[in-house]
Formats: C-alpha cells, sequence, structure tokens
C-alpha cells in the first residue's frame, strides 16, 4: 500500500511538473479518488456526482469514485491515502478523532472537514406488524455493513430503546440494498439505514409496491441519546409522501454529513476542489436532491469537528464567517 506521505508528495510533485514544465513534458494529469458509499445509498450518488463534475470543470484532472461501505470505509481511505474526498457522518468523525467505536483497535484518525453537506436520517423501516423500535426484540434486523457508522447508529437507536443491541436481536450486517432485497424476501423483520431521503433502495421498495413497510417514529430514541450524545443528534422530520405510501411525516433523528480529507492534505489541493465545486453549484445541485441543499453558507457551518485550514481560507475569502 502507497504510504500517504508518498501519496501526498506524488500529488504535490505533480502539480509542480505540471507548472512548471508544461509546454516541455505535457502536462501531467492529476489522479484523484473519492470514498462513497453503497450503491443504493446517496453518498454513492453524491461521490458520483462530485467525481463527474470535477473532472470535467478542473484543469488535467481525473476523479474516480469508489464503491465503500461508508463512513468508516471512508475516513480508513482518507487517512491510509487510497483515497483523497470522503463522505461521512458527523459522529463517525468524533469517533475517529478520539479513536473509540470502529476506531477503537487502529486509533485516531486525523481527518479534516472541506464542507459540511446535508443531514442523514435514521430509517428505521420494519413491517407493519412493529410499531416501534422496542417491538424490533428477538426479530432478525439489519443493522449496516459491519463496522459502519449506521450499524454504530442503529445500535444507539436500539440502546435507546430499553434493548441490548448485541442480544436482544438476531443482527444481520447488511447494507441498504441487501437490507431491502431481505425484507422484500422476509429474511429480516425491519433494519436501519443512515442516508438521505429519499434513499434510492428504499425509494425503489417503495414504489414497487411488492413489500408493506413501516418507517417508525424514532423520537423518543432521540430523546434518550441526546442526554448520552449532548449536541450530536437531532429531530429530523421525513416530509409525508418521501416515500411512495408513506402519507403521514415520520419524526426520526438526524446528523450532518460531512465531506473530509486527511489532515495533512495540501493547502492547494484543498483550494482547488472547493473551487470546483463551488464554482459549479448549479452542477452539484443537479446531482440529487440532498444536493440542493449545499450553500457557501451550509458548507461553512460549525460542527463538533475541525476544518481543514485551506477550507477555513477558502470559506473565509467568500465572505462566510465560521
Amino acid at each position: 500500500m502507497t504510504t500517504l506521505l508518498t501519496r501526498r508528495m506524488a500529488l504535490a510533485a505533480s502539480a509542480t511538473l505540471v507548472g512548471l514544465a508544461a509546454p516541455a513534458l505535457g502536462q501531467a494529469r492529476r489522479r484523484l479518488t473519492v470514498a462513497t458509499g453503497g450503491t443504493g445509498g446517496v453518498y454513492f450518488v453524491y461521490g458520483g456526482g462530485l467525481a463527474r463534475i470535477l473532472t470535467e470543470k478542473l484543469p488535467n484532472t481525473q476523479v474516480t469514485s469508489q464503491v465503500t461501505g461508508g463512513s468508516v470505509d471512508n475516513i480508513n481511505l482518507v487517512t491510509s491515502g487510497d483515497a483523497d474526498i470522503g463522505f461521512s457522518t458527523l459522529d463517525s468523525v468524533i469517533d475517529a478523532l478520539n479513536g473509540v467505536g470502529a476506531y477503537a483497535r487502529a486509533g485516531k484518525r486525523e481527518v479534516r472537514v472541506i464542507a459540511v453537506l446535508y443531514d442523514n436520517v435514521m430509517h428505521a423501516v420494519a413491517q407493519p406488524s412493529i410499531n416501534s423500535v422496542a417491538e424490533m426484540k428477538g426479530k432478525r434486523i439489519g443493522v449496516g455493513s459491519a463496522g459502519s457508522s449506521t450499524e454504530g447508529w442503529a445500535d444507539r437507536t436500539l440502546e435507546a430503546a430499553g434493548l441490548n443491541p448485541k442480544t436482544d436481536i438476531i443482527r444481520d450486517n447488511l447494507g441498504v440494498a441487501e437490507s431491502v432485497n431481505a425484507l422484500a424476501d422476509g429474511k429480516v423483520a425491519g433494519f436501519f439505514w443512515s442516508g438521505g431521503v429519499p434513499t434510492a433502495a428504499i425509494r425503489d421498495l417503495a414504489q414497487s409496491g411488492r413489500t408493506p413497510f413501516r418507517l417508525l417514529d424514532t423520537s423518543k430514541e432521540l430523546v434518550e441519546m441526546d442526554k448520552k450524545y449532548p449536541g450530536l443528534y437531532r429531530e429530523a422530520i421525513m416530509p409525508a409522501n418521501s416515500y411512495v405510501g408513506q402519507t403521514q411525516a415520520v419524526s426520526s433523528i438526524g446528523v450532518a454529513n460531512v465531506m473530509l480529507v486527511d489532515a495533512k492534505t495540501p493547502n492547494d489541493l484543498v483550494t482547488l476542489i472547493l473551487e470546483g465545486i463551488f464554482n459549479n453549484l448549479a452542477d452539484m445541485h443537479a446531482i440529487h436532491p440532498e444536493a440542493r441543499k449545499l450553500t457557501l453558507q451550509s458548507a461553512a457551518a460549525k460542527t463538533a469537528a475541525p476544518f481543514h485550514p485551506a477550507a477555513e481560507a477558502f470559506y473565509k475569502a467568500r465572505g462566510v464567517s465560521m
């Protein structure tokens, strides 16, 4: 595996060659990777769109998107130098910075935020006979991919409902596409997914009409989670008709999604990425409904995680206070 330092030095050297020797040597093409998520989620769509726009708009740059298990994978890929940009939920970033949860074995991960994107919403999806998270007790439940932020969040939600997430349910580590298929096939009684609204896999299940399901209200669980993790989670309302057949608004739990890089990422590369995004904001908004929420002001919103210094400088230069 290429070390982080070697990868960053190579990027810097490539940029220098392009700037100083382009006429003689030809312009070296900068190659970047965006770590996204599973194919049924918003990260996958958002990251693919971002890669396309940066490739089209940035000079001599080829950006590819990579399918991953989500936040935990993305943070590990970014800090190992195997990806340059990643998407993550804020709670997973905080765990990474502190070296706890999914990061306890390998230790702290030094990542930095470059933009706040949109809120992830906890989808607690269940067969119609299940009316609450507590009623998942004894059932086979999809809790997200192993080590993912969805899994950690699902466990916290189950605990807030008074359940032991390790013993009170039968756990299946499934991504959102696999969870949808398992519910449709009757292999699970419900599943958790943290993602944007609408999430493609759940939207497609609802539109097909083949498997009725319920989106559970998790407002009671939010109250308990806020006591243990103050300021990290907040109420998120899924409006009526976010999914076909969902005729009432559903109160759920939200957490911010962020775009991040390794702490050692060169300042000029961070600036270039942000220029590619915000100089082409109309194109970004066309990627997905959740991408329409991106503005200079929202991207610079203060969070519990630190921004990369070049990102702070970028937003301040564009008149956004942080």
